[in-house]
């Protein structure tokens, strides 16, 4: 079923220097499995198309059934130089959880 993300998953999301940092977990084995799965470096590009022209980084967490994906450059500078509705990038979490897309009614 279509559904956002964020019925499935939490996230957390910051950055250092001109990077974010976006992590994202399952809270059962279930959807883990689907999590790690579904939520590609091309799906996340997909969900958030800000990062499209940026290098985009997934590392696995398994015994945290977490993904954490560290987006280089996505904030140019940093902070102090940014023009951005998020800065800090720390809001990119939820709008990763905000966004929908096919979700296993199982999971639901």
């Amino acid at each position: 079923r279509r559904a956002p993300l964020g019925r499935v998953a939490g996230a957390r999301s910051g950055d250092k220097g001109g990077d974010a940092n976006i992590g994202v977990w399952a809270r059962t084995d279930d959807a883990w499995r689907w999590l790690a799965h579904e939520l590609t470096v091309d799906r996340l590009r997909e969900l958030l198309p800000e990062t499209a022209d940026v290098t985009v980084v997934r590392h696995d967490l398994p015994n945290l059934r977490a993904l954490n994906f560290v987006v280089t450059g996505l904030l140019g500078e940093g902070v102090a130089a940014q023009a951005r509705f998020d800065p800090q990038a720390k809001a990119l979490g939820e709008w990763l959880r905000a966004r929908h897309l096919d979700i296993p009614e199982v999971l639901l």
